[in-house]
């Protein structure tokens, strides 16, 4: 039984029933609608795939069967994803776009809000998750590149919070996968941003501040002292017939 297609119909008979206009959110309706289950995290591999020359691709990939591997680590740090050399067919499961997973947060689908995406920066690749409406990027995970190899995966370790769930239908489980946190969305926000970090007890300087502190550049210049210097008296003019006596400064090294 197609398990979509049997909430859709049950949707559609509810509103035929009704004369009254009926309009559900998103929100509202992905959590009536869907509920998660845990999964067991040793059977799948968040990997990141290259695409041209500077551009990643996230995927999925599950171990359903315990042989052969569906995907094996190299020397080099990068991922093998040996299940392209055989018939993979009920041994590896692969979840390859936002058809296959999305994000999850608070018990609250939020894929009409949120994309997840990968970005590199530095030797650092994040899993970010961006919403059009909100400044602030969720960072989902992260990995070190250590080589780029078109033929081979980047391993990506989920942030602390954040785990894998299947999405799940009157019991039911489906093959959907989330990103799921369990953390209100306002909090994951508020620690992006770095409002809900903790302080420091002791005084803090500014980002400006610490930019331009003489210890930014990694040493310390010490300040230059300036010797100070006796005042210099002006020197009134000649007048005829009368004689200037001038002030003898004495001379200093």
């Amino acid at each position: 039984m197609n398990l979509k297609r049997t909430y859709l119909a049950l949707a559609g008979i509810a509103l035929a029933g009704s004369s009254a206009p009926f309009v559900l959110p998103p929100l509202a309706s992905s959590a009536a609608l869907f509920e998660s289950r845990p999964l067991d995290a040793s059977r799948f591999a968040v990997l990141a795939r290259p695409v041209g020359a500077a551009d990643w691709n996230l995927l999925v990939l599950e171990q359903i069967q315990t042989r052969p591997l569906c995907w094996q680590p190299r020397a080099d740090g990068l991922i093998d994803p040996t299940l392209n050399r055989f018939d993979f067919t009920g041994i590896c499961s692969r979840y390859l776009d936002s058809n296959g997973y999305s994000l999850r947060i608070a018990d609250q689908d939020v894929a009409n809000d949120y994309r997840l995406r990968l970005q590199q920066i530095g030797q650092e690749l994040q899993l970010q998750a961006s919403s059009p409406d909100q400044p602030e990027l969720l960072v989902v995970g992260r990995a070190t590149v250590p080589l780029r190899d078109r033929d081979a995966f980047v391993a990506i370790q989920l942030e602390p919070g954040w785990e894998l769930q299947r999405r799940a239908f009157g019991g039911q489980t489906l093959s959907h996968i989330y990103f799921a946190n369990t953390t209100p969305l306002d909090q994951l926000i508020a620690r992006s941003s770095g409002r809900g970090a903790p302080r420091d007890s002791g005084p803090a300087l500014s980002r400006l501040e610490r930019a331009t502190a003489p210890w930014s550049a990694g040493v310390i210049q010490p300040r230059r002292q300036v010797q100070a210097q006796p005042p210099v008296q002006s020197i009134p003019l000649a007048q005829p017939g009368r004689t200037i006596a001038l002030q003898v400064i004495p001379f200093r090294e």
